[in-house]
């Protein structure tokens, strides 16, 4: 049985680095950010949203741990404001490579409903980034559904029309 724990001192600074790190190449993945500058960006993203760390209030940190006592991942959440009352964001959900694909993300989020419902949550919402389709596929499962799609399309000098000289300096 996969359940949470509160994430102590210990497994912070190991998760916070994992963290950082996956959430710059993600960034630059989806082209938000240059890979010069992700590492850079992505740290001062976390001291900004975490300048307490652990201990930032409304914030809330979780162990995922197996049926051994194991720690398989991590989960993130932080109150927000919706029109529907106080929900949890969830800021980061991480299962260690070591223990994907063995249910443990999925047991994490059905934990974590129980876990927003005791703090008073009216809700659970997230962000995924469009090209994790693993992740989208375990939302979906789960009865998420998109609020709001951003779409992007790379451009480079298009081919002029048919029947239409190239732009000037083409």
């Amino acid at each position: 049985m996969t359940t949470l724990q509160p994430m102590t001192e210990a497994d912070y600074p190991p998760w916070r680095t994992q963290s950082i790190a996956d959430y710059a190449q993600e960034k630059q993945r989806s082209g938000q950010w240059d890979a010069a500058d992700a590492d850079k960006q992505a740290q001062a993203a976390f001291a900004e949203l975490l300048p307490a760390g652990l201990h930032t209030p409304g914030h809330h940190l979780y162990t995922i741990v197996d049926a051994t006592g194991t720690s398989v991942g991590a989960i993130w959440i932080a109150r927000q404001e919706q029109p529907c009352g106080p929900v949890a964001f969830i800021y980061d959900l991480v299962v260690w490579p070591a223990h994907r694909r063995q249910g443990h993300g999925e047991a994490a989020m059905r934990a974590l409903e129980h876990e927003v419902l005791r703090l008073g949550f009216a809700g659970l919402a997230l962000h995924v980034f469009g090209h994790n389709e693993v992740a989208r596929a375990l939302y979906a499962r789960l009865g998420y559904a998109p609020t709001n799609i951003r779409m992007f399309k790379p451009l480079a000098e298009p081919d002029p029309p048919p029947g239409r000289p190239p732009a000037a300096g083409a």
